[in-house]
């Protein structure tokens, strides 16, 4: 109850203070991407429940000549890894957090499609409400294997406290600012999670 107190209260400061920031970023994705401005998914939550998560748009929505979708390293812009490297894509999700479907730190909400492939041990990073930031992000951010970003996923949801969630709250801000782990190398963002028993491939999702 304290952390969801938390949460609202800091995640509606937050939406006030950054929302000169929010309206000019949305004006500059109209123009630099076009339409939709936000990126729109459902993700796991609490649980492994759906909601609908929300991002900035940071890809162009560009097909091949068999109307396939390109992969995501020929769609992402300069402007779009922009919005990554500072994680302005990002604070939409703050509307995601008053709702409820999230909080400001916890394991970050993947790909619906991942669930079915987890073990019994990476399945417990659902036990948490999924997180803006979370101690993998603080940790490695997107250069962290998938096994260990998912032990650092179990280890936050066995140890979660106020006060854990204020501390990577303020790495947070050192992560974002020195703009390190943006991307595993070769990936815009990082490789899809198949398993394990099957090598990662790329993947056309905004899946982090």
């Amino acid at each position: 109850m304290l952390k969801r107190c938390f949460d609202f209260v800091i995640a509606g400061i937050l939406l006030l203070a950054f929302s000169p920031i929010l309206m000019l970023t949305a004006i500059l994705v109209r123009w630099n991407l076009g339409s939709p401005i936000l990126f729109r998914q459902r993700r796991p939550g609490l649980d492994g429940r759906p909601f609908e998560l929300i991002k900035f748009r940071t890809m162009l929505d560009s097909h091949d000549r068999s109307g396939n979708v390109l992969p995501d390293e020929q769609r992402l812009t300069r402007f779009g890894r922009f919005l990554r490297s500072t994680s302005i894509d990002e604070l939409p999700e703050l509307i995601n957090v008053l709702r409820g479907e999230m909080s400001l730190v916890g394991p970050r909400p993947l790909l619906m499609e991942y669930l079915e492939r987890y073990d019994a041990v990476q399945a417990r990073r659902h036990e948490a409400r999924p997180g803006i930031t979370g101690w993998a992000q603080v940790n490695g951010r997107n250069t962290t294997a998938w096994e260990e970003r998912f032990r650092m996923d179990v280890w936050y949801v066995d140890n979660r406290n106020l006060w854990l969630d204020i501390q990577i709250l303020f790495q947070t801000i050192v992560t974002v600012f020195s703009r390190k782990g943006i991307a595993a190398e070769g990936h815009a963002t990082m490789p899809a999670f198949i398993g394990q028993e099957i090598q990662p491939r790329d993947t056309t999702d905004e899946n982090s």
